[in-house]
C-alpha cells in the first residue's frame, strides 16, 4: 500500500462520491446492475444513507472514496447491531486487501460504540458471500429472505 487510508464516518457531503462508487462497483460482473439513471441512483443512496439511526462509513485514499458501508444501528432483543445495507470497494482496489482492512475498521468502530454485532445479507452465489465468510461472518440457518413480485 503506497497511499494513506483514512477511515471516516460519511455525511451528506460524500453523497455524490458514494453514488459514483456504488455505481462503479455494481455495474460490472457478476451483478450487472444498471444504475444509468442518475436521479434513481441518487434517491437510492439518500434512502439507504438517511434512515433512522443511519451509520455510514468510508475509506478514503489520497482524497478518493475507495470503500463504503451504508447502514444503520438497529435495536434487537439480542442486542444492538450495525446492519449493513450496502458495502462495496472500488473495482480497481479490489483483491488488494482493502475490503478486509475496511471490514476490520468497521468492526473496531462497532465495538468502540458498544454494539453487539454486524448484520448483513448477500447472495450466496456472488463473490461477496465468500468475502464475508472469509472475514468471519456466519450464516444464520434459521433466517430466510422472502420476496414476492407483484
Amino acid at each position: 500500500m503506497d497511499y494513506t487510508e483514512v477511515f471516516t464516518e460519511l455525511d451528506d457531503t460524500y453523497l455524490p462520491q458514494m453514488a459514483e462508487l456504488y455505481r462503479s462497483a455494481f455495474r460490472g460482473e457478476p451483478w450487472n446492475d444498471d444504475w444509468s439513471d442518475d436521479a434513481q441512483l441518487t434517491e437510492y443512496m439518500k434512502e439507504i444513507s438517511h434512515s433512522y439511526n443511519s451509520l455510514n462509513f468510508g475509506l478514503i485514499a489520497n482524497g478518493r472514496l475507495i470503500a463504503l458501508s451504508v447502514g444503520m444501528v438497529r435495536h434487537w432483543w439480542e442486542g444492538t447491531n450495525y446492519n449493513i445495507e450496502e458495502l462495496c470497494v472500488a473495482p480497481d482496489m479490489q483483491h488488494q486487501g482493502v475490503g478486509g482492512r475496511f471490514m476490520g475498521m468497521i468492526e473496531a468502530e462497532v465495538k468502540k460504540r458498544g454494539l453487539a454485532g454486524i448484520f448483513l445479507q448477500t447472495d450466496s452465489d456472488k463473490p461477496a458471500y465468500r468475502f464475508y465468510r472469509k472475514n468471519g461472518f456466519n450464516e444464520l440457518d434459521a433466517y430466510v429472505s422472502l420476496y414476492r413480485k407483484v
